[in-house]
């Protein structure tokens, strides 16, 4: 037997400071160790070297330096419920006298002398021949929410000081004990009789009146981050290329103002070719990304020309103080976009900007500036379309604020952003290169996953204050009354794939749990903005119990939540009163597709399960659906008689979601609709036509279904009636 090389001890140490666990626990139960390899190559791409014990040893020099070297730390997190509010400093041994100034978010500054050498001791260092304390310095109590500084004077060092309320915004009825419902769609995937083909705004506003005069309060978006103009088809709005802008495809092109006095875009809409086009678009059964991107961005541009064309009026002033607001984030990644279509235009490969010429590669370098001055139409171009999209996002939360929905739109936001993407190049600092997202081997996925998402340094995070976070937050929740938090473990720890490897060499990275809350739920008072937490998965210990201490939902869907020790579905009043509650997501099949076992004979026939594996999960279906048949039972919605009636069932089962303690309970429009397909199938690529299968019902015709009506209305009434004992539904 090889006996594996025994872990070297200060790559161990590293590891540990840099927040790779050594151990986690599988979804079977099994320990599973951090081997010294995954330690050292996730190290190696956080920039810790350890390629020998000399390496090793400097890099554990460079790190207690760093630890040092600063009077201040980059940021300070606090909560207002913190009785002790302070800041560690770190000075040399005697140094006296000094002089705190905090300025305050609103422009407040406040003065105060005290000296160093009287405050708590809490550790010392010799560095270089030098003794450096650390001290801790007490704050007032009481500090108000939001950004602030504090500076030493005379030392040229400050820290931002982030005071939080510590929990997130709830809406009112939900404080009050209420129960919301609402849907939850893929936007892209929406039919109507006048879009081009693919989901927008306008169908969404329509979507959002029909649900709210039925009494709902919240519309569930998938996410709606910026894709690749450039390659269409790289669809997944789980892998985009920048989490910080919208998609342009989501506009609804004939309501942008423009077109009212635009002549050439009149003849090109009324050409018999472009209403061919668009008559096949809206006809397919697949949203075709590459012949719709192509028309509406031809028409768009035209739109933008004659917007440009009118320097002084209102609509390109406006414009021009949208780019001045949204600053460096919005420069960044439409220079990005513009960089890629340049480069990978001349070729494919190039499309990754790791293949672009080295000068390139840096957003900063004065390569970038030329071509961005250069292509200063280009980059006004696809600021525009953003200006164009928000402006449409924002009047469809208008709608829903004026309708009385309590939250309205219900955003998503992805774990992370494709590696080629914006975001690796315009925040490189922020993200690691050389690992991705991803998760461990369990009982769905054996192999383990990994996603291809490189996520955020954790340290590098903390190092520029929370800037990339902070910016992320506030970009996903502009115009929405609910985020959605992807794979919300990530806020306590991620799985990391280190490139090139299989996602079974991975090991979890700790990250500053409190600190990221903390700023969700200051960002999420500043918005009006719920927040939920997409806890599926491998959930650590007392995850779940933190979320909810910080007002933030769990995400509770139904053909997961079960009796450990029976595997029978828990009753409505089993679910956590701070959670959603649905049947399935964007990963799982339909309600249909399970329990006609579509999702397993598509698993089989693309090869992602073996024979004896699909006649295992057959068996255990049919055993699932007397279970699902049984607990619509025992709630009182399903008559016996009814037990081999979809149809029956399906009304069943909604009622069983509405009559769930969740503060939330949402119903998918897939479901409603009668899809059999899933939108997705995780594990797939090109192999199955993910995030383009169109719902099969349009939205005219779902405005006046009696039985899509019903549906609606029970819902309605059953959220709105007492909620049932709420025995074994503590908060988790």
């Amino acid at each position: 037997m090889i006996l594996s090389p025994k872990p070297d001890e200060i790559a161990d140490e590293l590891a540990e400071r840099m927040g790779i666990e050594s151990e986690f626990v599988s979804a079977t139960g099994e320990t599973i160790a951090t081997s010294a390899e995954t330690k050292r190559k996730l190290l190696n791409a956080m920039g810790i070297a350890v390629d020998n014990e000399e390496v090793a040893r400097a890099s554990r020099e460079g790190l207690d330096l760093a630890a040092w070297e600063k009077a201040l730390p980059p940021v300070k997190v606090l909560r207002t419920a913190d009785s002790a509010p302070s800041l560690e400093l770190v000075l040399r041994t005697g140094a006296g006298e000094c002089t705190g100034v905090l300025s305050l978010e609103d422009g407040t500054r406040r003065q105060f002398e005290f000296d160093f050498s009287s405050l708590e001791l809490i550790g010392s260092k010799e560095l270089q021949g030098v003794v450096h304390e650390r001290r801790k310095l007490l704050l007032e109590p009481g500090l108000p929410c939001g950004y602030h500084t504090f500076e030493l004077a005379g030392f040229g060092s400050r820290t931002n000081l982030i005071v939080s309320p510590g929990s997130c915004w709830l809406p009112p009825k939900i404080q009050q004990g209420g129960r919301l419902w609402g849907l939850a769609i893929q936007l892209y995937l929406l039919r109507s009789n006048r879009n081009w083909g693919i989901g927008d705004f306008t169908d969404l506003n329509t979507l959002v009146e029909i649900i709210a005069r039925r009494g709902g309060d919240v519309i569930g978006l998938n996410p709606l981050h910026a894709l690749f103009p450039d390659e269409p088809e790289h669809a997944s709005p789980y892998a985009p290329a920048t989490r910080l802008l919208l998609n342009p495809l989501n506009i609804d092109v004939e309501a942008v103002p423009e077109l009212a006095r635009c002549e050439r875009v009149k003849a090109k809409l009324g050409s018999e070719q472009i209403r061919q086009a668009l008559e096949t678009c809206r006809a397919e059964q697949l949203v075709d990304y590459t012949r719709i991107s192509a028309l509406k961005f031809d028409i768009l541009r035209d739109l933008f020309e004659a917007c440009r064309n009118e320097p002084g009026g209102p609509r390109w002033t406006a414009f021009l103080r949208f780019k001045l607001e949204r600053g460096e984030v919005l420069a960044r990644n439409v220079l990005f976009i513009a960089l890629r279509q340049h480069f990978a235009g001349q070729d494919k490969a190039q499309a990754d900007w790791h293949n672009w010429p080295q000068p390139f590669r840096d957003p900063n370098s004065e390569s970038a500036v030329r071509f961005a001055d250069k292509h200063k139409q280009e980059l006004d171009f696809l600021g525009w379309l953003q200006w164009v999209a928000e402006q449409q996002l924002a009047a469809v939360a208008s709608t829903a604020k004026t309708s009385d929905m309590q939250i309205g739109l219900y955003r998503d936001l992805a774990v992370g952003a494709d590696a080629a993407g914006a975001e690796t190049w315009a925040s490189a600092g922020a993200i690691i290169n050389d690992a991705f997202v991803g998760a461990p081997p369990d009982i769905y996925n054996p192999a383990g996953q990994n996603w291809g998402l490189p996520p955020f340094n954790p340290r590098a995070l903390q190092d520029e204050g929370y800037h990339s976070f902070i910016e992320l937050i506030r970009a996903n929740m502009r115009h929405a009354g609910g985020l959605r938090i992807d794979h919300a473990m990530a806020l306590q720890h991620l799985y990391w794939v280190p490139a090139g490897e299989d996602p079974s060499a991975g090991a979890y990275v700790r990250y500053p749990m409190e600190d990221l809350i903390s700023i969700l739920a200051l960002e999420s008072h500043r918005h009006h903005c719920l927040v939920v937490g997409e806890d599926l998965g491998t959930v650590p210990k007392g995850f779940r119990e933190r979320m909810a201490a910080a007002n933030i939902l769990s995400y509770r869907v139904l053909i997961f939540e079960r009796d450990e020790d029976t595997s029978d579905f828990l009753p409505p009043n089993s679910y956590p009163r701070l959670a959603l509650a649905v049947f399935a997501s964007h990963d799982l099949p339909t309600l249909w597709g399970w329990w006609e076992g579509r999702d397993i004979e598509l698993r089989q026939r693309l090869n992602l399960l073996p024979e004896a594996d699909g006649a295992r999960l057959r068996s255990e279906r049919a055993d699932d659906r007397a279970r699902l048949v049984k607990a619509c039972r025992d709630a009182g919605f399903l008559e016996d008689a009814a037990e081999h009636d979809f149809t029956s069932l399906h009304r069943a089962v909604h009622a069983f979601l509405a009559s769930t303690n969740s503060a939330l309970s949402i119903a998918q429009l897939d479901d409603l609709t009668g899809e059999v397909d899933p939108v997705n199938i995780p594990a797939t690529t090109n192999e199955y036509p993910n995030w383009r299968r169109r719902f099969s019902v349009d939205l005219d015709t779902l405005a006046s279904d009696p039985a899509f009506d019903r549906i609606l209305r029970s819902l309605d009434d059953a959220r709105r009636a007492e909620t049932g004992s709420n025995e074994g539904a503590d908060d988790e």
